[in-house]
């Protein structure tokens, strides 16, 4: 796989991998074929491996250590922090607080069982305490050796500039695909590109919407959360239907299945962007490696531009946007 460069020297693969759904929100996991899958994509050269502490929680970040052991070389490891839960799971809220930066780290290189995390995010804006005091400590982190580069993951314009002028942020993570095109209009792509922040694009098949292989909601796991999900649901569930109707006609006409269509569409977007398309399979995994090979024309672009434009998709993102962009 090709490589691509992000904010000021890390070199990861094109496609980095998601390792959420190998533990909660998309129904049942299987460790077994979890870990063959992360095996498989680095043996494909996928260096780029993407978690976080509340992943599970917490067991997510140690099913990706147990799957690294002997292979850490291989690996550019991300992980963040900054969405609480308890042990339970239950949701305890955004922390930013410094001593809480510091504490989470050290929990994370234990679980990971590493002694440094290679880009390390904070997963959601704390807007009670400063960003400049997180992204202090988050800084600390790096000068002791613990991690090697920052990131922040939905964060707005302004908060971006405030934490790169405290330290460099080398990758600002945020949903982006056809189905969620909200960094080309609401000022975020401009402002990383302007500091030379790369582009972490999580969710590039719009939560497997944009795979085609999501027909009803009863498609989905009981315990699966995309059927909660706004996009899932009542008449925005069956417009959307309909939108991933017309681009799978353009998936057909270039011979290539509709997700490897719209990861080729996300890697078109520029060098300084890198998806980490989610699964827990490694028939997935290489259904989407291959789409790093998919060039798309001009006319092409246009005409998945026509048919999936920035805000075609019904519903919202989330229940409950107000953790996004702050």
């Amino acid at each position: 796989m090709r490589t691509r460069t992000l904010g000021q020297g890390l070199v990861v693969s094109a496609q980095g991998l998601g390792c959420m759904g190998m533990s909660e929100f998309y129904g049942a996991g299987d460790e077994a074929e979890s870990i063959a899958t992360i095996h498989r994509a680095l043996d494909l050269g996928v260096t780029l491996l993407d978690t976080a502490d509340m992943y599970g929680p917490f067991t997510n970040e140690e099913l990706v250590g147990r799957a690294i052991v002997g292979r850490r070389h291989e690996v550019v490891l991300a992980t963040k922090f900054g969405n609480e839960r308890a042990p339970d799971g239950t949701r305890i809220g955004i922390n930013g607080r410094p001593e809480y930066v510091r504490s989470a780290c050290d929990a994370s290189l234990r679980r990971l069982g590493v002694d440094h995390i290679d880009l390390y995010y904070q997963h959601r804006v704390d807007t009670d305490t400063p960003i400049e005091d997180t992204v202090g400590a988050m800084a600390e982190l790096v000068a002791a050796g613990k991690v090697g580069y920052l990131g922040l993951s939905e964060a707005a314009p302004d908060t971006v500039r405030r934490a790169h002028a405290v330290h460099p942020i080398t990758a600002l993570q945020t949903e982006w695909s056809l189905w969620t095109r909200d960094p080309e209009a609401d000022g975020v792509l401009e402002t990383v590109r302007e500091l030379g922040i790369g582009f972490v694009a999580y969710s590039p098949l719009g939560r497997g919407f944009l795979s085609g292989a999501i027909r009803t909601p009863e498609d989905l796991a009981p315990d699966d959360f995309r059927r909660h999900n706004p996009r899932f649901r009542g008449e925005s569930f069956r417009k959307n239907l309909e939108l991933v109707g017309r681009f799978e006609e353009i998936a057909a006409a270039k011979g290539v299945a509709t997700s490897q269509l719209a990861l080729a569409w996300v890697l078109a977007r520029g060098d300084d962007v890198v998806p980490i398309p989610g699964t827990k399979r490694r028939a997935y995994l290489e259904q989407n490696v291959a789409a790093d090979d998919i060039r798309l024309s001009e006319e092409e672009l246009r005409r998945i531009d026509e048919v999936l434009p920035v805000g075609a998709a019904a519903g919202d993102r989330y229940g409950d946007m107000t953790p996004v962009h702050r």
